[in-house]
């Protein structure tokens, strides 16, 4: 189903770099600078680390007032279709704290704008949709095949520049967004507290809502193939809106399709000598832990509303865990953010866990409990470790 032939030559033993060239993409063989820090990677796959790695989601965002200087004025999909620009606002919180992994600076709408929908950024509103799928019959809208190289060339570009650029400090993850989560977009033009167009297709249009998301699940697949082509390290599915849906919605329009990514990719890569491990983020999704520790997956990330042992013992040791700090403990004193910190590092442990919030970074944010977050996990888990 996915014509991946090319990632098996590209990708066999050694790093590779992707270039673009004007007309067709070319892929030629270049090292990449060694990676010097691999804790995210092993404590990924469950192995043991000198201290548990911590990375954010959002990372890279307006909390910074460097990204605000970089970003003024500045079209925000203009943005993401700039490799250097994305190198840039990757490597900038890299230069403020020792986080042990980046990720790539980008958005999961990028996929349906390579399916032929027009996705603009409004200020005061986010991501809209001027024309939004409404009816079965505008899925003949989509473009059935996408080509992810010259749809989605920049972020391959901006990946491979970031990964030369960041001098192999960390591990740089590749991201996308999840079949119902980007279903949900196109459906409802936008953000949506209750995404009830989107779920009126669910239940009124059953076989066109398995269309829509095979569609999206084919282009993932072959997006994601390319980032790690690309240089990609790891890689994070965002099923941001799992938390819509209840429990026999989610066995029926998420999950299925999450497996089905992280198994087809998986397969291309193992047949091209690459072992790269993925994370699926299923906000929200709490009645599915089960379910998604047994997805293919390495790690599952967690949202605040786990509780940490609860979900070492309900997943059974078969996964690593990331998360699940509340965003808003970052408007505690410092002192405090080091408390929750100890607090969440006992409940998890300290083998096959990633550091992480539940959510990711908000805009009022100060970088110094950034900072203050980075310092308490990196101190009290060498602590704990030391201790066992």
């Amino acid at each position: 189903m996915y014509n991946v032939s090319h990632i098996t030559s590209i990708v066999p033993s050694i790093e590779k770099t992707y270039v673009v060239g004007e007309k067709n993409p070319l892929f030629v063989s270049i090292d990449f600078p060694q990676l010097q820090n691999d804790t995210f990677l092993r404590a990924a796959r469950g192995e043991e680390t000198e201290h548990v790695p911590v990375w954010c989601m959002r990372q890279a965002g307006r909390y910074l007032p460097e990204f605000r200087e970089s970003r003024a004025g500045k079209d925000f999909f203009d943005t993401c279709r700039s490799p250097e620009a994305c190198c840039e606002l990757t490597l900038q919180p890299l230069r403020r704290f020792p986080f042990d992994a980046a990720i790539i600076f980008s958005d999961i709408l990028v996929i349906p704008q390579a399916m032929g929908m027009d996705v603009q950024m409004v200020a005061g509103k986010g991501p809209t949709f001027p024309d939004p799928l409404k009816e079965p019959e505008d899925l003949q809208r989509l473009q059935a095949k996408v080509d992810v190289d010259k749809e989605l060339g920049y972020v391959f570009k901006a990946i491979t520049l970031t990964r030369h650029k960041i001098e192999g400090k960390v591990p740089l993850i590749g991201f996308t967004g999840a079949p119902w989560t980007l279903m949900s977009y196109m459906i409802e033009g936008g953000g949506s507290r209750t995404f009830s167009k989107a779920k009126r297709w669910l239940y009124r249009h059953p076989e066109a809502s398995h269309m829509l998301l095979r569609m999206l699940t084919d282009v993932i697949v072959e997006y994601l193939l390319g980032q790690v082509a690309a240089g990609a390290q790891a890689l994070q599915v965002f099923e941001s809106h799992a938390g819509i849906l209840g429990p026999v919605e989610f066995q029926e329009f998420s999950l299925p399709y999450l497996r089905d990514i992280a198994r087809c990719v998986k397969e291309k890569l193992k047949d091209a000598g690459k072992d790269i491990p993925m994370i699926v983020f299923a906000k929200d999704a709490h009645y599915g832990l089960e379910d998604l520790s047994q997805s293919h997956y390495e790690v599952v990330g967690l949202d605040w509303t786990i509780d940490p042992r609860s979900a070492r013992e309900r997943t059974g040791g078969k996964v690593s865990l990331q998360g699940n700090m509340d965003p808003c403990a970052f408007y505690a004193p410092k002192e405090r953010i080091s408390d929750i910190v100890k607090k969440m590092l006992e409940g998890f442990g300290t083998r096959g866990y990633i550091a992480n919030l539940g959510h990711g970074l908000y805009p009022d944010m100060d970088p110094e409990s950034v900072g203050a977050f980075v310092e308490a996990v990196h101190q009290h888990s060498k602590q704990m470790i030391k201790q066992k």
